[in-house]
C-alpha cells in the first residue's frame, strides 16, 4: 500500500517519539546524556531519568547553564541531548550555543518539544516560529524535524550517530502518523514521498500530513504533484530541490515564519540556480496567540485548502 492510499488514524506528538527513543539510545550507548531543563515531564525524559540516572543531569530552570555543560560533556567524549522547549533551546540558549557548541564544533544535541505553532493555548511566548530560521545561520548547526512518530525515532537515532551539533525540532500537540515504522530516513537526504510532473511540494514537520492531504485532492483533479519531506532544512538537500525545478513550480509548506526557514533556504536555491517559481506557505512574519493549533494554522493559511488553492494559482 501507498502513502498515499493509507488511512491515516492514529495520532502521536513527535516529543513522544523522542521521550521513547532516547531511552533505546541510552541502554545501548552509554554515552549518551541528557541534560534537562527541569521540564522533563513536557519534553518526555521523565523516563530516561528514571531507567538511566546516571546518565541524567537536571540543571533546573537554566537553559544557558544547560548548554553550557552540554559542551563541557562533549568535551569528555559525552554524547548530550540537552532537552528543553524550543522557544528556549533556541533562543535563550542561541549565544552559549553558537560560542560554546557551534564554533568548537561539539558533539552536543538539542532536542527541543513545543516547535511551531504546536504549543497553541500557551499563546505566541511559547510558540517557536522563528527557531529554525535562527539556528541554520550558525555554521556547523545541522537542523532537523520529523513529521510523525516514526521518522522522528529514525531521525533521533541518526542524530546521535552523526558528529557535530544538532538541532531537533519536535510538537507538543499530537499529529498522524503517516509513514510505515520500517520507513528509512537520512540526516540531509530529503524523502520523496511521491514523484509529479506539474508541480513540487516541500514541506517540512507537522506539515507534511497537510501537503500529503494537498496532494491526494489535487491528484483527484489530473494535477501531477511531486512530493518531498524535507526533514532537515540544514544541510538542505540542494540535489532534491534542483530535482524540482525540473517541473520548475514549487510551494514549500512549514509551521514556522516564511522568512529565513525552509522557504526561504528552498528560495536561496532556486535563486542561484536562476530558474524556477517558489510559493511560501508557513507562519506569515507574525506572533501567534492564545488559540487551537488548528485555527492558528488556519489563520496563517497553513491549511489543506490553501495549499491546494496555491497550487492551482501557480500552475
Amino acid at each position: 500500500m501507498s502513502i498515499l492510499e493509507k488511512d491515516i488514524l492514529t495520532k502521536k506528538a513527535t516529543r513522544e517519539a523522542f521521550g521513547d527513543e532516547i531511552v533505546r539510545l541510552g541502554k545501548k550507548n552509554k554515552n549518551i546524556y541528557v541534560v534537562d531543563i527541569d521540564i522533563g515531564k513536557s519534553c518526555k525524559t521523565t523516563e530516561f531519568a528514571k531507567q538511566l540516572p546516571n546518565q541524567h543531569v537536571n540543571v533546573g530552570i537554566a537553559e544557558q547553564n544547560g548548554a553550557g555543560v552540554a559542551a563541557g560533556l562533549a568535551t569528555t567524549g559525552k554524547i548530550p541531548f540537552v532537552s528543553t522547549y524550543a522557544v528556549f533551546g533556541s533562543l535563550r540558549m542561541a549565544e552559549q550555543i553558537r560560542q560554546e557548541i557551534c564554533y568548537p564544533n561539539l558533539n552536543v544535541k538539542i532536542a527541543c518539544s513545543h516547535g511551531g505553532l504546536t504549543p497553541a493555548n500557551d499563546g505566541a511566548s511559547h510558540q517557536s516560529i522563528e527557531d529554525m530560521g535562527v539556528l541554520r545561520t550558525i555554521p556547523n548547526m545541522t537542523v532537523v524535524m520529523g513529521a510523525d512518530y516514526y521518522s522522528t525515532k529514525k531521525l533521533v537515532e541518526q542524530a546521535a550517530e552523526i558528529h557535530g551539533p544538532v538541532y531537533l525540532r519536535f510538537t507538543r500537540d499530537a499529529v498522524p502518523i503517516i509513514y510505515d515504522e520500517k520507513e528509512e530516513f537520512t540526516i540531509g537526504k530529503a524523502k520523496q514521498v511521491k514523484d509529479g510532473e506539474d508541480l513540487a511540494i516541500i514541506a517540512n514537520g507537522d506539515t507534511v500530513y497537510l501537503a500529503l492531504e494537498a496532494v491526494k485532492a489535487l491528484e483527484k483533479e489530473g494535477i501531477s504533484v511531486k512530493l518531498l519531506d524535507m526533514h532537515t532544512i540544514k544541510p538542505l538537500d540542494r540535489e532534491a530541490v534542483v530535482d524540482c525545478l525540473k517541473v520548475g513550480k514549487i510551494i514549500t509548506v512549514e509551521d514556522h515564519n516564511i522568512l529565513n526557514g525552509l522557504g526561504s533556504a528552498v528560495c536561496e536555491v532556486v535563486a542561484e540556480e536562476g530558474k524556477g517559481i517558489v510559493r511560501r506557505i508557513g507562519v506569515q512574519d507574525k506572533f501567534g496567540q492564545s488559540a487551537p493549533y488548528e485555527k492558528l494554522l488556519e489563520l496563517n493559511g497553513i491549511t489543506i485548502e490553501n495549499i491546494v488553492k496555491t497550487a492551482k494559482e501557480i500552475l
